[in-house]
């Protein structure tokens, strides 16, 4: 404890921020070791994903201290005189790191530029992929994370998130940091107000024509879940030729302690309670939700009598077959990864275009695919989607702002048509098979008995799983597929269902992706509840094996 106490000293003599100051101070004088080696027994690992974390003093959190080194380090891995461009949400302490960060960078020879307010993250991406001299990319914020969190998301030149090696290489620059009080700092830098080049690119979506002319009338409700999509979604919605989405009141300012959602994430039970309440009062045709920073869509519409929340893969099968409708080319790539449904290789398969998976996360979307295609779209499971037409993805990473976009093209189409969302996946199904997924997340309290139960399947793989025979077990810690090693299991079962099972990233707990396809030989109604009832004996199993 006496080390920790040294550390914790070291780190009050270089810590610019008096709150942080104050609160290890505070520890200090209660003498409260539990506190202490909380936030200092361990530190923030920087990753592909950069850092995310709580607020705090000390290394395991995130500060100024953190951020300035993270700085440091992204410095020493760039050329010098090399232009770099930072982004930052609404989240608390975003707007100071994002300072730190410029600070750092151009005393460490490079040229940062900040935006001036809080933007959407896929803002930032597309802005360092549309300049040729920007080198990379820093996004203050941390997505979807509870109140008390913030993050730091790093882009390499092209505009996508970073991949190994260079998050270990930036690491190892970073632990080499010393002290952030003898660092060389600037004292000003340029100043962005412009999201133009984006709602540029992105407004002008080739995906079936000008809104206006394709279903003008149709009404959307909206929320940012008190993040900052609001402004930039709804010009690009009048770009677009789109009415103006009515937005949820108590959601639409950015507010980093969202008062109105236990948990920011449209994915959170409960999250879209107050949006589907006035879609319901305003008889809406289409509930669209972002995540924090927006790069996340979800999508809700009207289902006997109430409301029905899409899952991740049943808007990502929907937007490949508008985005495949109204593009050309058997140079066309989708991608997905390895945990989402099977169903988009039926669907590239169908349209006769390329098809890749990729381990999870857009980092590795954006990587996928053989020299000389195109990607048109990408997405992933929770609720991630890169949206394209016949120039390519428009940004290298998900973009929630697009694919609301993309979606309301699609209903205001289907609407045309005599047809909603839910008649297309129900086509969608007649013409590949029902492919149903699900999740189930085993949470632990030791992260060692995560590592014992991935132990215990890879030594001992069950041969069943729901009733169903495993054909195929696949460690994906030693590749597979020509895909990079990742701690996972995946199990392949009769029928053409799967098992994905991979410890979280951020959380100490095990995740469990299902996914069961059924052909549709008979009334879809019973198909779906035929599928349900198999996933819950897929639940069912895996909750036994892994307790």
């Amino acid at each position: 404890m006496s080390d920790l106490r040294a550390q914790a000293a070291e780190w009050l003599a270089q810590d610019p921020d008096p709150d942080t100051r104050a609160e290890l101070r505070a520890i200090l004088d209660a003498g409260d070791d539990r506190a202490l080696a909380d936030r200092f027994g361990a530190r923030l690992e920087f990753g592909t994903a950069g850092l995310r974390g709580e607020l705090g003093a000390g290394p395991n959190r995130m500060n100024r201290v953190t951020v300035m080194r993270a700085a440091a380090g992204l410095a020493a891995r760039l050329p010098r005189g090399g232009r770099v461009i930072v982004g930052f949400d609404a989240r608390h302490g975003s707007r100071r790191f994002a300072a730190d960060t410029a600070a750092v960078l151009g005393g460490a020879g490079l040229r940062p530029e900040v935006f001036a307010g809080p933007v959407p993250t896929p803002v930032l991406a597309h802005f360092v992929r549309a300049h040729d001299d920007i080198v990379a990319g820093v996004m203050v914020t941390a997505s979807h994370n509870p109140p008390r969190d913030n993050g730091y998301k790093v882009y390499w030149a092209d505009g996508a998130q970073i991949v190994p090696p260079l998050d270990t290489e930036i690491s190892a620059a970073i632990d080499a940091v010393g002290r952030v009080d003898e660092l060389p700092l600037a004292e000003d830098w340029p100043v962005h107000d412009d999201a133009a080049r984006y709602l540029d690119a992105v407004s002008s979506l080739r995906l079936g024509g000008p809104a206006r002319d394709s279903g003008g009338d149709l009404s959307i409700v909206y929320t940012p879940l008190h993040g900052v999509g609001r402004d930039v979604l709804l010009q690009a919605f009048d770009r677009a030729g789109f009415p103006a989405p009515a937005v949820v009141p108590e959601q639409a300012e950015p507010d980093p302690d969202f008062p109105t959602v236990a948990f920011p994430n449209p994915e959170e039970p409960g999250a879209l309670d107050l949006a589907l309440a006035l879609a319901g009062a305003r008889g809406a045709d289409l509930v669209i939700a972002n995540d924090p920073d927006a790069d996340r869509c979800a999508v809700a519409v009207p289902a006997d009598g109430g409301w029905r929340t899409l899952t991740g893969d049943e808007l990502g099968g929907l937007l490949a077959e508008h985005v495949l409708r109204h593009t050309t080319g058997d140079d066309r790539l989708v991608v997905t990864t390895i945990v989402s449904s099977s169903l988009l290789r039926s669907i590239a398969a169908a349209h006769g275009v390329r098809f890749a998976e990729s381990l999870t996360g857009f980092k590795w979307i954006m990587k996928a695919g053989a020299p000389g295609t195109r990607l048109v779209f990408g997405y992933e499971e929770a609720i991630g989607y890169s949206v394209g037409d016949d120039r390519g993805v428009l940004v290298n990473d998900k973009d929630g702002i697009g694919a609301a976009l993309a979606v309301a093209a699609l209903a205001a189409q289907a609407r045309r048509d005599g047809r909603t969302l839910l008649d297309l996946l129900d086509d969608q199904a007649r013409e590949h098979g029902l492919h149903a997924t699900s999740q189930l997340s085993i949470r632990v309290v030791d992260l060692a008995l995560i590592r014992s139960a991935m132990s215990r399947l890879r030594t001992a793989p069950p041969a069943r799983l729901g009733g169903r025979p495993v054909e195929r077990f696949d460690d994906l810690s030693h590749g597979v597929d020509g895909l990079p090693p990742t701690d996972g299991l995946r199990f392949r079962l009769a029928g053409g269902s799967r098992v994905v099972i991979r410890p979280s990233g951020t959380e100490p707990k095990l995740k469990c992706y299902l996914e069961v396809v059924l052909p549709v030989e008979d009334d879809i109604t019973k198909v779906r509840a035929r599928a349900a009832a198999e996933l819950d004996a897929l639940r069912t199993d895996l909750s036994a094996l892994l307790s």
